[in-house]
């Protein structure tokens, strides 16, 4: 039987990168599964490719009604979930004396805001016994240049995490962290890694994670699944770092 048959899953950040591999990923295992997205010809096209077990919501996670709108979506069609993987995020790689109001503000309402008050609003919805997945990065350990915004934003979610698990215990939800290291996606381009530059990149990158290469979407998506499952029914509150070694290094 497959993994998630008769599930329903959110995923936020879900037409690009680790949330498209997951949302793959989900539906090929039986659920159902909602993609958000910013774009609408990229929230469209990915629900093509996902076919008819997806749907999709364009929308900001930073703006609040866009979670008011996804709760109106769910109990309209499902009437709750069973998974939410909160995945969207932005990362602005800046020096700390040249980071702008700006440039703050626009890290924390999407990384963090938009992380919590997305699970706030999806919550009553949750099903006993469901998964509460949030990504966060291994710069929350690992000093990184540049970012230390980013990592104070993903710092904040590991901690939602610990004290959701034990918040949400009487309902047996589970509330886990994904930590990616380096992984081979579009916010590569979007950080500034050109075409011609990627060989270059990688190379240098690879020399600083132990097991010597970028991560694969799908490797991630497989991390993703686990916590949705029932593999994982006896884990909550922890961090996996799926990341190759690195913040060992």
């Amino acid at each position: 039987m497959k993994e998630l048959m008769n599930k329903v899953a959110v995923v936020t950040g879900g037409n690009s990168g680790i949330g498209l591999a997951a949302a793959k990923a989900f539906v090929a295992e039986g659920a159902k599964v909602v993609i958000v997205g910013r774009r609408d010809d990229a929230v469209a096209a990915t629900v093509e490719t996902l076919g008819s077990d997806a749907m999709g919501l364009t929308g900001d996670v930073a703006e609040l009604t866009t979670h008011d709108r996804l709760v109106s979506l769910i109990n309209n069609r499902f009437g709750g979930i069973d998974i939410y993987f909160a995945n969207a995020g932005t990362n602005i790689i800046t020096p700390t004396e040249a980071v702008s109001v700006e440039e703050f503000d626009t890290q924390f309402a999407t990384n963090t805001r938009g992380v919590f008050f997305g699970v706030q609003r999806v919550l009553p919805l949750i099903r006993e016994g469901g998964s509460i997945i949030l990504t966060s990065s291994i710069a929350s350990e690992k000093v990184l240049e540049g970012h230390a915004v980013y990592a104070g934003t993903k710092a904040a979610i590991e901690a939602f995490a610990r004290s959701w698990a034990l918040e949400l215990k009487d309902r047996r939800i589970r509330v886990n962290v994904l930590s990616p290291g380096p992984v081979d996606t579009p916010i590569l381009a979007k950080l500034g890694v050109a075409p011609e530059s990627r060989p270059e990149f990688e190379a240098q990158t690879a020399q600083a994670i132990p097991l010597g290469r970028l991560g694969r979407p799908d490797e991630l998506a497989s991390a993703a699944l686990f916590l949705a499952s029932d593999d994982s029914s006896f884990v909550t509150g922890v961090n996996i770092r799926v990341d190759g070694g690195m913040t060992l290094a």
